[in-house]
């Protein structure tokens, strides 16, 4: 039986020191976060002071960044050789003004219905029926009042509301306003001259039986040949179930707050930061000159040496996450150049660990600077994890992310036979031909993903 007793041991264990907590902390916060944090700071620490001069960074003397005080040895031996790397070039005024001044704003399925329903019509009766409608219309561009409620909403007759609601339909995206699947395919049919074809009898009547794939059974009832009914089927795949999804994706971005843009730029692609992200700050001269000043009081000293030294470690948290964080966006650029060039189909696989052999960090200092960070691209805004896939590598050595891999089974099964789809198996077999090694469950899980049926549910003629 082992004894109880006291004993002594001696052992190293790495631990964080509260400035090291605290620099990853404002590594890791997002541009939102980060302005509350140094708010707080602003109001905890009376030697700091928000910068609003318009004054270049070189030009700002001793307190400029280059200029400030070193901190702990180990918090820069943990963040790594920052002072050895070069700072984030500076653009010029003219080029900043121009990146700050091209942040539009996207419009919103709201924006967009509005601005038609003014150009439209000047009757003050429509005018206030249709923003009534354009105000009560869901994600997906549907409205979720009936006529009834919109007259009695706005003191107008049940025509007038109809009248109104007809209107905004009429307003593209097409479909918009609709009350439910059936008018919103129908209102799309209609625009395209179909509205008395075989296509509106489908949607009509028969949208369910369509569903499951019961072409013969809808052909019987309609009495016409099932390669009439296999045309209108798909033609009505072609129809937008979801008027407003083409929005939904702008109006998410119109509250995500950009870190970095990038451009091309003399023909290469650029990472920019947002430096209007974040405030800036600065060491108040009026503390400085009372620290330095004759027969102050040595406990006022301490402080005010305690407080500018606190100051100076933020400025210098800030700048390394500035740097940091344009340098990991580079990096991440450079390896999805072909994404940046041609699209998500030529995403490739992508690690932290790669990115951090690249600039010479830490992998979990790669992983706190991309955390809550967006980036603006040519082809939309991305958080920068997004850039991070896993992948596969075919028989010639050429790398393909999970991303592209969904790309392609997505190409296979549109350009499939509809009387013959193909299956999962099969699919893998397709994959295998281009040395690309795939489990069947894997296809599968891909499948679900992008909402694509099994094979059975996708024939299209019974």
């Amino acid at each position: 039986m082992p004894s109880l007793g006291l004993f002594q041991s001696a052992r190293l264990n790495q631990s964080l020191s509260p400035q090291m907590q605290q620099s990853l902390a404002l590594l890791q916060a997002a541009s939102l976060e980060l302005r509350s944090a140094l708010a707080q700071e602003l109001l905890a620490n009376p030697v700091l002071e928000e910068d609003l001069e318009e004054v270049p960074p070189e030009e700002t003397g001793e307190t400029s960044l280059e200029a400030l005080a070193e901190t702990e040895e180990s918090w820069r031996d943990y963040l790594g050789p920052t002072e050895a790397r070069t700072g984030i070039a500076n653009d010029s005024e003219e080029k900043r003004q121009y990146f700050f001044d091209s942040q539009a704003v996207p419009e919103t399925l709201s924006d967009c219905l509005t601005r038609q329903l003014t150009a439209t019509t000047g009757d003050r009766d429509l005018l206030g029926a249709g923003i009534e409608i354009i105000g009560n219309l869901d994600a997906r561009g549907y409205l979720r009042i009936d006529l009834e409620e919109l007259a009695s909403r706005t003191n107008l007759s049940l025509e007038k509301s109809e009248e109104a609601l007809h209107l905004v339909q009429s307003f593209d995206p097409a479909g918009v306003a609709a009350r439910n699947l059936q008018e919103c395919l129908l209102i799309q049919l209609r625009r395209q001259g179909k509205g008395q074809e075989v296509e509106a009898k489908i949607v009509e009547g028969h949208l369910e039986l369509l569903a499951r794939k019961k072409l013969s059974e809808i052909a019987k009832l309609l009495r016409v040949p099932l390669s009439r009914v296999m045309a209108a089927a798909g033609l009505i795949r072609t129809l937008q179930p979801n008027p407003g999804g083409s929005f939904r994706r702008t109006e998410r971005e119109a509250i995500v707050e950009v870190d970095l843009r990038v451009e091309r730029i003399d023909g290469k692609w650029t990472v920019l930061t947002n430096e209007a992200a974040i405030p800036r700050l600065r060491i108040s001269g009026a503390y400085k000159d009372l620290l330095y000043g004759n027969g102050q009081d040595p406990g006022l000293r301490n402080y005010l040496k305690e407080k500018i030294r606190s100051g100076r470690f933020i400025l210098k948290c800030l700048r390394f996450r500035q740097q940091t964080l344009s340098e990991v966006a580079s990096a991440i650029v450079d390896c999805q150049a072909e994404f940046f060039d041609h699209g998500l189909s030529r995403l490739r696989p992508l690690t932290m660990g790669e990115i951090a052999r690249r600039i010479g960090l830490h992998e979990t200092t790669v992983s706190r600077a991309i955390a809550n960070k967006h980036i603006e691209t040519p082809h939309g805004i991305f958080e920068l994890k997004y850039f991070f896939r896993p992948g596969y590598q075919t028989a010639k050595g050429d790398h393909l992310s999970n991303q592209t891999v969904k790309a392609a089974i997505e190409e296979m099964v549109r350009k499939e036979d509809p009387r013959n789809p193909l299956s999962d198996q099969e699919i893998v077999e397709a994959f295998q031909q281009k040395g690309i090694a795939l489990a069947r469950r894997t296809v599968a899980k891909y499948r679900a993903a992008l909402k694509i049926l099994p094979s059975h549910l996708r024939r299209s003629a019974a």
